[in-house]
């Protein structure tokens, strides 16, 4: 067996015992979705050869959604895409008046990847990759740097604020040119929607826009012909946590934001746009509420509609626009348990801290308490996991028995359901406990 590195190992752990994704070694404890990836790995070909793609990715808090997302992400970033991600809030939406749209951009900006810089702060490296892929034609062809440059960047130009995006792309090749590192600075500075005026922008890079909230879109899609342009397969955007527009209490605000993802759908799904694709991840009342979800959009519900063949025999449409996240089995569950299991060892067998036979323990508690919904949601279950196998790490003189019927005791002690003695009084409770050690 492969040994995992301390790094690897210690950014799962802490992540799973915060009952957060992971943002390393996430291919270590992936289990089950094999079909949702199989179809979102066609969506990355499509894009790739120059189509694009929308995609729902709706499931309940802890049913690992943000899991799927990161997972994909990954996947994309290995075939050669540029990738950028960020979650909604309050704060960050998709259409506002009120800098709110700009600020999920600036956000997205940041966390824009490569293969080379996963964890983000790419931007910068793609301006220079594309730089020194224009340096190596003018070299081979003996021609001018600038005038290559120009040529490249002529196709934005009939994209909506692209005249100003290449002016931008010529500042930073000025400033590299000229070793002027305050032009570079604020060419990037501009790319990462930091300027707030107009007026300053001028000031500084002699161009007379700025990506604000009404130039949020339409900077995707020339960011999306950018990183072609640079060499990269295409962009991918991933939005978690859309059930924050589900939240707006303005519902002329939820329906302005609604009617920017229409507007999204329609552009992917006739082909208007190209080379990048979209994938939110969002709770199924952010879907399916007729009264505050994308349902409350007649133009949306149509087009997001469950296919009503596949609901009658029982099956899913891993092609649908809106991905329902399928439940994982619980032979999956303990395929991602013994995983878990494998990473807390370092992927050394001999230092496992429980035997399979404690896993299988583990998990018939857990169905006892809460019943199928733990292999459903399975958040709080890894996170319980993790804990155990924390607390046998500090304590090795202890046996993994030892807790688990604790555990059954502990809780039922606590609802009064057991006496002093141990004696059973009542009932199961349906709720997952809580190591009490």
């Amino acid at each position: 067996m492969k040994k995992i590195r301390p790094k690897e190992r210690d950014a799962v752990i802490q992540s799973l015992k915060a009952g957060v994704v992971p943002k390393l070694g996430l291919h270590h404890i992936q289990v089950g979705r094999a079909h949702e990836v199989s179809s979102l790995m066609k969506d990355i070909d499509r894009i790739a050869d120059g189509g694009s793609a929308f995609r729902l990715v709706i499931g309940e808090y802890g049913s690992g959604k943000t899991f799927f997302l990161q997972l994909i992400r990954l996947i994309a970033l290995e075939k050669g895409f540029v990738t950028i991600h960020a979650d909604l809030s309050p704060e960050k939406r998709l259409y506002s008046t009120g800098g709110q749209a700009r600020k999920l951009y600036s956000e997205l900006m940041s966390n824009l990847a490569t293969r080379t810089k996963p964890d983000g702060n790419a931007l910068t490296s793609i301006v220079e990759r594309f730089i020194g892929s224009a340096l190596e034609e003018s070299r081979a062809h003996e021609a001018d740097v600038e005038n290559i440059i120009s040529k490249r960047l002529s196709a934005l130009s009939d994209l909506v604020a692209g005249f100003d995006f290449s002016s931008v792309i010529n500042a930073y090749w000025r400033g590299y040119e000229e070793g002027n590192e305050q032009m570079k600075s604020d060419a990037i500075r501009w790319l990462r929607a930091e300027f707030s005026t107009k007026t300053d922008a001028k000031k500084a890079l002699n161009v007379r826009t700025i990506i604000d909230d009404a130039g949020f879109y339409s900077h995707l899609k020339l960011l999306s012909a950018f990183v072609h342009q640079a060499g990269y397969k295409g962009l991918l955007i991933c939005l978690d946590e859309m059930v924050n527009l589900y939240k707006l209490a303005n519902s002329k605000v939820r329906q302005s934001n609604y009617e920017q993802i229409l507007h999204i759908l329609n552009d992917s799904l006739q082909g208007v746009s190209t080379g990048f694709g979209f994938l939110l991840g969002g709770t199924p009342e952010f879907l399916l509420d007729p009264r505050r979800g994308l349902y409350s959009y007649q133009a949306l519900q149509s087009r997001l509609a469950e296919n009503t063949f596949a609901k009658q025999a029982g099956v899913v449409d891993y092609n649908a626009t809106a991905l329902h996240m399928a439940n994982l089995s619980q032979e999956d569950l303990f395929v991602l348990l013994t995983k878990i299991r494998f990473v807390f060892a370092s992927g050394q067998q001999e230092h496992f801290l429980v035997p399979d036979e404690a896993i299988q323990a583990f998990m018939s508690h857990c169905l006892k308490k809460i019943g199928e919904s733990y292999f459903r949601t399975p958040r709080t279950t890894i996170k319980s996991f993790v804990d155990l196998l924390s607390i046998l790490e500090q304590n090795p003189a202890m046996n993994w028995s030892d807790y688990i019927d604790s555990m059954e005791i502990e809780k039922d002690r606590s609802n009064g359901l057991v006496t002093e003695s141990g004696e059973s009084v009542g009932s199961e409770d349906d709720e997952l406990v809580s190591f009490k050690l």
